[in-house]
C-alpha cells in the first residue's frame, strides 16, 4: 500500500500546484478589472473559487493517513467543478485566441494575454484530471481495504465512530 500512499501525495502536490497556477494566473486578470460588474466576471469568480478550495482541501489531505482516502466523493465534486471551469473558461474563449489546443505562437514573454488563457484553461483541465484520478485511487483504495477485512468468510464492517482497538 506503500505506492498508493506515494500516488496519493503526488496527485495532492500536483493538484495544489495546478490550483496554485490557475489562482494566480486568473486572481491577476480579476484584479485588473475590479471595478467591472461581477454579473460580467462570474466565471472567472467561480474558477477562483475552485482554485481557491482545491487549494485548501488539497493542502489538508496531503497529509498522508488513511483518512485521506474516504474523501474520494469530495475529490469527484471537485474534479466535476474543475471540468466546469474548464468548459466554462473555453466557452469565454471562443476563437478569440484561435483553435484552444492551438498552442504555435505562444510566447513566453508574458505579453499575449491569449498565453494567459490558454495557460489557465490547460491546467484546469489538468487539475480536473488529477482530482478525477484521485478519485479512482481512493475507490481502489477503499474497496481494496474492505475486501481485506474478512474475518471467517464474512465481512466484519467497523462503524465510523468506534477505533481500531
Amino acid at each position: 500500500m506503500i505506492i498508493v500512499d506515494l500516488l496519493s501525495i503526488i496527485l495532492r502536490l500536483a493538484e495544489m500546484a495546478f490550483a496554485a497556477i490557475v489562482a494566480g494566473i486568473n486572481g491577476h486578470y480579476l484584479h485588473t478589472l475590479r471595478h467591472v460588474d461581477s454579473r460580467q466576471l462570474w466565471r472567472f469568480i467561480f474558477t477562483e473559487a475552485v482554485a481557491g478550495l482545491s487549494i485548501l482541501l488539497a493542502i489538508v489531505w496531503l497529509i498522508p493517513f488513511s483518512g485521506s482516502f474516504i474523501h474520494w466523493p469530495a475529490d469527484f465534486v471537485i474534479s466535476v467543478a474543475w471540468f466546469v471551469a474548464f468548459g466554462l473558461l473555453v466557452d469565454w474563449l471562443d476563437d478569440n485566441c484561435g483553435y484552444i489546443f492551438d498552442w504555435g505562437g505562444i510566447s513566453l514573454d508574458g505579453t499575449v494575454s491569449c498565453t494567459r488563457w490558454k495557460t489557465t484553461i490547460a491546467f484546469s483541465f489538468l487539475s480536473a484530471l488529477c482530482w478525477l484520478a484521485s478519485t479512482i485511487l481512493g475507490i481502489y483504495w477503499v474497496h481494496r481495504r474492505r475486501r481485506t477485512a474478512r474475518v471467517d468468510g464474512a465481512y466484519r464492517r467497523r462503524r465510523w465512530y468506534r477505533s481500531r482497538i
